[in-house]
């Protein structure tokens, strides 16, 4: 199994994975494992979550960045180092030996953790990513959520949104234009404090699709159309949807289809960073599911 995602990121310098963290119940065996296998710092971060679905949900993202590198560029596994820059965003800190540009995200909600990576010769090619379950769960009613939802969405965006016949239909496309802005502003790094108002989605496709991403969605920076950004888009399954946000790539791109992971090959070929220490996964074994 490993050589399919080894193969997968050599053939085109592209990853696209997702983990259904909803399905995954590790075995203390298998979170010694998954614990040893991170830096120190980061599992000092993971275990401040008071819940145990975002410690999977997190520790799923920081395998898949190490395994994306390592796969990637060569490089040991265990040599790789990770930092955040000023706006917390992961990326590779000892990266300056490496004769390619190595960008990836990650982004994780509803059942699923998500990892976009890109390799090329490009240092100002850069990628994004986010993942949405196609659903609402606020309690309010739906009319009362989008007036309050009001200010992060252009007239343009919310004519599409309310043009959909049903409560399912306007949640889905809500969802997906919330899918790309993320995707979008997780790129740039700013985060959604930004005006949302000014990211503004043009769709393309009507319907997403499970096997064949969709790239004719156009955005609108300040009214104007941002012709180096593009975004693919698709489903990950009926229920959830994702975007990628790609800027400054070639004429000749061809989008990719998101590829299932399993745990076992994400610890393929891992190496421990640190000694087995049992008694933090203990405590981690304490905390709750949120259901």
């Amino acid at each position: 199994m490993r050589k399919v995602i080894e193969m997968a990121v050599k053939a085109c310098g592209n990853a696209r994975w997702a983990f259904k963290v909803s399905e995954w119940r590790p075995s203390f065996e298998e979170l010694k494992l998954a614990c040893s296998c991170i830096q120190e710092e980061e599992r000092r971060r993971l275990a401040k979550f008071v819940f145990r679905d975002d410690f999977d949900a997190s520790i799923i993202g920081r395998l898949m960045m190490r395994k994306f590198i390592a796969e990637a560029t060569g490089m040991d596994y265990d040599a790789i180092e990770l930092a955040r820059d000023e706006r917390e965003k992961p990326f590779w800190r000892n990266s300056s030996g490496s004769d390619c540009h190595v960008d990836f995200n990650v982004s994780h909600q509803g059942d699923y953790c998500v990892l976009a990576g890109t390799v090329s010769g490009e240092r100002d090619r850069k990628i994004g990513v986010d993942v949405m379950k196609m659903e609402y769960t606020g309690g309010k009613p739906l009319n009362e959520f989008f007036r309050l939802m009001t200010r992060n969405f252009s007239p343009s965006e919310w004519e599409c949104i309310r043009s959909k016949k049903s409560d399912d239909g306007q949640i889905g496309a809500f969802m997906r234009h919330w899918c790309l802005k993320e995707s979008y502003v997780k790129n740039v790094g700013v985060g959604i404090t930004v005006d949302l108002q000014k990211i503004s989605f043009s769709l393309g496709s009507k319907e997403l699709s499970l096997e064949s991403p969709t790239m004719d969605t156009k955005l609108f920076l300040n009214g104007e159309l941002a012709t180096d950004w593009k975004f693919e888009e698709s489903l990950i399954d009926s229920q959830h949807c994702v975007a990628v946000s790609l800027l400054n790539i070639p004429a000749n791109y061809a989008p990719l289809p998101f590829q299932r992971v399993s745990y076992q090959q994400l610890i393929d070929g891992a190496k421990p960073l640190a000694q087995i220490d049992e008694i933090y996964c203990h405590n981690i074994q304490r905390k709750e599911y949120k259901s």
